[in-house]
Formats: structure tokens, C-alpha cells, sequence
């Protein structure tokens, strides 16, 4: 199968489901070179935050140039929580589940490479076909005119908007409590609630069609 692309929804902190579905990814790209983007909330509300930064860590070690890692609301809460050293919206939203993952009470003790890296995420990523967001894009611009906050934080108007952007948007951030991936025509949710009790989901992408050709999931295809 030719430029398979394996497309990774919200994870917070789902450590033991990122390695079952990374493992079932690898398995269905048959041993052909492939990418893998995971689209942000990495960290936050699931009991491994740290485990699951150490994973992705690895696989870009070991898969170099081959894994995109794009930023969450939830990387970018703790980024302004360290800047200001003030956690409340942090706490408010999953932090005490990181900081206990990592052994640690407060932001400015978490290990200064882990911070570093999360600062370096970029906010999309387009292949042509797709362009990959955290959260959305801001249905009133163009896609090359997008500000980082709406690709990280957007619902509305983008979730109800039916526009041609001329990609496949690809995002997460809104989990799907039915977990299941929402695929509509103009764009792709691929949060399916791995936190809540629902699947951690990747897409199957090629190079040769914009949807995905299939879904997998942390306990088999979807």
C-alpha cells in the first residue's frame, strides 16, 4: 500500500491504548515505510501522561523524519501555566492526573527536555490531501491565514459549518462519547473519548485518495 499515513487521535495520558494501537498500526503497514501523526492532548486526565510522552519520544528517536506530533489545548495550558507559574486553569483541566504521573506537585518541577519538546509542537500539519489540526480551523479564513488558537481550541463555528477547504480536515479536541470516529465531508474527528471509557482510534490514510481507508482501533479495526 503505497505512503500510508496512520492519523492518532486525543490520547491524555492513555499510555497502555497508544502502545496496543501503535503495535496495531505497525501490523497493518506490513512492514512498508509509514507515517504517523498524532494530533495533540497527549498529557492530562489519564493515568500515564508521562508514560505517554516517553513513548512518543521514543518513536521519534527511532522512526526519524516519520512522526508528527502537533500541540493541544492541553500542551499549551501547561505551557502558559509554566510561563506564569499559576496552574488553576491547568488544574481545572486534568493537571493533578500529570503532575502524579510524573512524581511531582507543581509545573515548574516537570523535566525541562518534556517542556521543551511540547513548546516545539506545531499547530498543523498539511500533506496535500489533509491538513491536520488539534481542534479545527475558523471557517470565516483561509486555511493559510489560520490563527494557532483556533486550530487549538475551535468547536463553533467549524463543527456545523459545511465549507469546501480544498483538504480533509483532520482533528480531534470534541471527544465522541458513542466511540466512534465522525467522518463528514469536509472533515474527520478522530477523538473518540480514549479517556472516557471509548477506543483510542487511528485513521488509515494513502496518498492516493483524500478520506481515510480504514480505521483501527487500541482493540481492533472500527
Amino acid at each position: 500500500m503505497p505512503g500510508l499515513t496512520y492519523a492518532i487521535g486525543d490520547v491524555h495520558g492513555c499510555r497502555d491504548r497508544l502502545k496496543r494501537l501503535l503495535a496495531r498500526c505497525d501490523r497493518h503497514a506490513g512492514g512498508a515505510t509509514y507515517r504517523l501523526i498524532l494530533i495533540g492532548d497527549y498529557i492530562d486526565r489519564g493515568p500515564d501522561s508521562r508514560g505517554v510522552v516517553e513513548t512518543i519520544l521514543g518513536l521519534q528517536r527511532d522512526m526519524p523524519g516519520q512522526v508528527v506530533c502537533l500541540r493541544g489545548n492541553h500542551e499549551q495550558i501547561m505551557l502558559e501555566a509554566f510561563a506564569s507559574g499559576d496552574m488553576a486553569l491547568w488544574l481545572i483541566n486534568g493537571a493533578d492526573a500529570t503532575l502524579a504521573s510524573y512524581g511531582v506537585r507543581h509545573v515548574a518541577d516537570l523535566p525541562r527536555e518534556h517542556v521543551a519538546w511540547f513548546s516545539s509542537l506545531p499547530t498543523s500539519f498539511d500533506d496535500g490531501l489533509r491538513l491536520f489540526v488539534h481542534a479545527g480551523v475558523d471557517p470565516s479564513r483561509g486555511l493559510d491565514e489560520q490563527r494557532d488558537e483556533d486550530l487549538i481550541w475551535i468547536r463553533e463555528p467549524f463543527l456545523s459549518t459545511e465549507r469546501d477547504y480544498a483538504r480533509l480536515i483532520v482533528h480531534g479536541h470534541t471527544p465522541q462519547r458513542n466511540g466512534r470516529p465522525d467522518l463528514r465531508r469536509w472533515r474527520l474527528n478522530l477523538d473518540t473519548a480514549a479517556v472516557y471509557g471509548g477506543r483510542l482510534t487511528a485513521a488509515v490514510f494513502n496518498d492516493e485518495q483524500r478520506d481515510p481507508i480504514a480505521f483501527l482501533t487500541d482493540d481492533g479495526p472500527q
